[in-house]
């Protein structure tokens, strides 16, 4: 096998114009899977020195140097480093002391064998830093290289198994604060510029080097585990509230994982920086995790949800210490690995704090319906996907990899027990600290732990894609009591396989409750405890919120669901209403009605946000326009009226952010100006200045006449330079104008305009609005066609949000022949991406069937 290896990793060279060129797998654009494995048996003991010079205006260049010192075991291949920018960007190479000439071919900077020499070796590059993933801006400026930008940045050997140490130094601005993953050793006076010299940082991959530049502020803790933050948040009362909070809980956060792990803290230094247009919650750096801003500063009034969701990310940014940073995946095809448990951890750690919070309930409202909504299209996968190149790692991050893994991972460890899952998870760290594992290793550990076969239980789970939908067959004699209860599961997709899961169901009679707990391993299960028990009024299938799939349902228990008292049970009925509604055994007026039933009665916020949002995607995409317009009026009263009665601060929220994304109407426009005016006031209900804005934006979505006149108003309030900026580049996508709508839409063709991914996707989300399709829809085109662009410009999620916020908010079927014109004329596109696009059309697709577009 070794020789057919090596054989099939020959290296073929020949002169073209005196240049050298190289081709094979291994010189494939991006990184091969046999370019790692050549590495891997290749490299040892690398170190990164590097040295940035920051100028003071974003326009010019940052001159870098590299120098690699690194171990070479084997000498019948280059030095293949990967660089993914323009050859212009190197300047000089030395190797060994001696000057070589510069290979720069299909994004890999090329050492010849002829330079290096067995045992050490020094490698001297002068370049120019690549600008694709340093995410620049007039005053700051911060690196995020997940999963293979680092080479975009700097010559690198950008995969996950080759961990390194780096030793950083940066020069920037006077005034400007600094923050990486080494501690800070000096800082060396320049006049206007200060160079920061940091430490030799811990081991750690490619994608986890950062470092953040710019006019912060910084701030530390007084007691525990020394911390740093540096933040941009301008808001005295955000910041009073924020800073002690944000603290404590990483604090708490460590403590927990010690104990959990059984693992000290394995890093020098936890330290942390906010960005307000950060692109995700937060990212896991060594040393230096990047946070949203938004996402840690909170209003002193915020929610308990809003309270956890920053505990629980919190939790989930400290968890990655240990899994992922510590434990890393030897390749990105078990990203999901490193997520799951970090989320998984997150609410380990964030839910105890919450007493007054049904975790339970959370965590099914949190991940079952968006693990539903790409498990459910035509563009699910498995857990874990196939990768040959890193070039594609990006489009393996989604709702499969972030809430359905996590289900499948509270299966499991129901399935094992806590106590012997968490020995497993022990024994994981510990053997695999400061190195690389996989799924199968970390099966192999658990699989001692338990009494199941793990490898056949994940065979299904992990390596194979889409969603069991359970029928049942009821049986019952002259005397009324049951004979026989059947309960039957069948792939969605058409495939023979299984689930194995555990779940409970309920019979629900006039007086009591009976409920029956399941583990189902087989298609077909008769659940024995039922025979001989009187017929109930209707069963309640997955009671408990803990299966996975879709459920069968008796038609008169809709009208039931707002009177069960149990929160999980309750909110569990009305997820697989709309489960049944998108697979066509529920119409969607009747399951608006139940809703509308629901949202008039419910006092628990969790379930109100869940009720609101399927009211609001019914309402959107599965109404027909003329309906929707007819509907309204009494809708918008019966809200208004709702936000009338007592109810708590936190509801009053909910219902208000559900009313003030419906209220298009006369007397809608009326009232959202009277609360965005201070004119009128509702009780109970605290708004923050962000709220205001966004009310503002939408009353000028909705068209009222003094939108531009409101605009102006808003924008004199807002004080926070970075929030003024973003209401700035979002005010032309409310425009009545439409050749100023279209020409910022028509702008996002330009790379340089969409480098505030989060900014761009609120702006498409109002482009693109229903209310807004019909003017705008002739460009639909053109946000399919730059998709292939934005996955290969953009960061990981933006490719998913992009189509969500263009394509994605259609119903009509104008739209979904686009789409299948768009797969049918690229029929090489990038089988993730394609997976993207049915993901993100999911319900454009469904809507063609469930209410014939628009």
């Amino acid at each position: 096998m070794k020789q057919i290896f090596t054989l099939l990793l020959i290296v073929i060279q020949f002169s073209v114009n005196g240049q050298n060129l190289y081709t094979g797998r291994l010189y494939d654009p991006g990184i091969s899977k046999e370019l790692a494995e050549l590495r891997i048996s290749q490299l040892a003991a690398i170190h990164y020195s590097l040295d940035f010079q920051l100028p003071e205006k974003k326009v010019d260049p940052i001159q870098a140097r590299l120098i690699l010192e690194l171990s070479i075991q084997r000498l019948d291949h280059p030095l293949i480093l990967d660089f993914n920018d323009t050859s212009e960007k190197i300047k000089k190479v030395v190797t060994n002391g001696a000057v070589i000439s510069i290979t720069h071919e299909n994004e890999h900077l090329i050492i010849p064998a002829s330079y290096l020499k067995n045992g050490e070796n020094r490698i001297e590059i002068e370049f120019v830093a690549g600008d694709l993933s340093l995410n620049r801006n007039d005053d700051f400026l911060y690196t995020l290289l997940v999963p293979d930008r680092a080479r975009t940045l700097f010559p690198c050997f950008d995969q996950p198994d080759l961990k390194a140490h780096y030793t950083l130094s940066i020069t920037a601005p006077k005034e400007w604060e600094v923050l990486a993953g080494g501690r800070l050793n000096q800082k060396v006076d320049f006049g206007n510029f200060i160079k920061h010299e940091f430490e030799k940082s811990d081991l750690m991959s490619t994608y986890l080097f950062s470092f953040v530049a710019g006019k912060f502020e910084k701030v530390g803790n007084s007691e525990g585990f020394p911390m740093t933050m540096i933040y941009r948040e301008t808001n005295e009362e955000k910041k009073k509230a924020s800073i002690p909070a944000i603290f404590n809980l990483h604090q708490q956060s460590l403590d927990f994982l010690e104990n959990y792990t059984a693992y000290k803290f394995p890093f020098q230094k936890l330290d942390f920086a906010t960005i307000p247009i950060f692109q995700y919650g937060g990212m896991e750096h060594v040393g230096a995790i990047q946070y949203r801003e938004g996402a840690l500063f909170l209003d002193p009034n915020a929610t308990d949800s809003e309270l956890l969701s920053r505990a629980k990310l919190i939790g989930h940014e400290t968890a990655h210490m240990w899994f992922g940073d510590l434990v890393t995946m030897k390749w990105f095809n078990d990203v999901w690995m490193k997520e799951v448990f970090a989320g998984f951890m997150g609410g380990k750690i964030a839910n105890p704090a919450f007493p007054n919070i049904n975790h339970d309930l959370l965590f099914l409202t949190s991940h079952y319906p968006s693990a539903y909504a790409e498990d459910r299209s035509k563009g699910t996968h498995p857990i874990r996907q196939n990768l040959d190149n890193l070039k594609n790692a990006g489009s393996l991050y989604g709702s499969i990899i972030y809430d359905k893994a996590p289900i499948m991972m509270r299966q499991l460890e129901q399935t094992m027990g806590e106590e012997a899952f968490k020995k497993g998870i022990q024994t994981y760290i510990s053997s695999f600290a400061n190195s690389n594992a996989d799924w199968n290793d970390l099966i192999t550990i658990l699989d001692k732990e338990s009494e199941l076969d793990l490898a056949e239980w994940s065979e299904v789970w992990v390596h194979q894609s889409s969603r069991p939908i359970f029928s049942a067959e009821l049986e019952v004699d002259t005397n009324g009591t049951i004979t026989s209860l059947i309960v039957s599961q069948k792939a969605e997709d058409g495939s023979e396989k299984v689930w194995p899961q555990i779940f409970n169901i309920t019979l629900i009679y006039e007086d009591r409750m009976e409920t029956i707990p399941v583990t189902i391993f087989e298609k077909h299960l008769e659940l024995i405890r039922a025979r001989g028990k009187k017929k109930p009024l209707y069963i309640l299938y997955n009671s408990n919120g803990l299966g996975y799939g879709v459920f069968p349902f008796q038609k008169e228990s809709l009208s039931q669901i707002p009177n069960l008292e149990n929160e999980v049970m309750r909110a569990h009925a009305y997820l697989n209403q709309f489960e049944n509604l998108l697979i066509g055994n529920v119409p969607p007026r009747e399951a608006f009605a139940v809703l509308r039933k629901g949202i008039q009665a419910e006092q628990n916020e969790i379930i109100a946000q869940l009720i609101s949002n399927q009211l609001g995607q019914i309402f959107w995409k599965f109404l027909r326009e003329k309906d929707r317009s007819d509907l309204l009026p009494e809708l918008e009263s019966d809200l208004w009226n709702l936000l009338q009665t007592d109810r708590t601060p936190n509801l009053k929220r909910t219902l208000f952010n559900l009313y003030s994304g419906l209220a298009y109407n006369d007397r809608g426009l009326e009232r959202l100006h009277g609360i965005w005016s201070k004119k009128e006031s509702i009780s109970k209900l605290l708004l923050s200045p962000d709220n205001y804005t966004s009310l503002a934006m939408n009353l000028a979505l909705f068209g009222h006449e003094e939108a531009e006149n409101i605009l102006d108003e808003e924008r004199s309030r807002i004080t926070n330079a970075d929030r003024l900026a973003r209401f700035d580049f979002l005010r032309p996508a409310l425009s009545r104008d439409l050749a100023t709508r279209e020409a910022l839409f028509l702008s996002f063709k330009n790379e340089t305009n969409r480098e505030k991914e989060a900014w761009v996707l609120s702006a498409c989300g109002y482009l693109h609005h229903p209310l807004r399709q019909e003017e705008i829809r002739k460009h639909l085109g053109v946000a399919l066609d730059l998709v292939p662009e934005i996955q290969r410009t953009g960061d990981i999620f933006f490719p998913k949000g992009w189509l969500v916020n263009t394509i994605g908010q259609y119903t009509s079927k104008e739209a979904w022949d686009l789409v299948n014109q768009f797969l049918k004329e690229n029929p090489n596109l990038n089988p993730a991406l394609k997976n993207k696009v049915l993901q993100a059309t999911d319900l454009l697709e469904r809507a063609q069937r469930l209410s014939g577009g628009d």
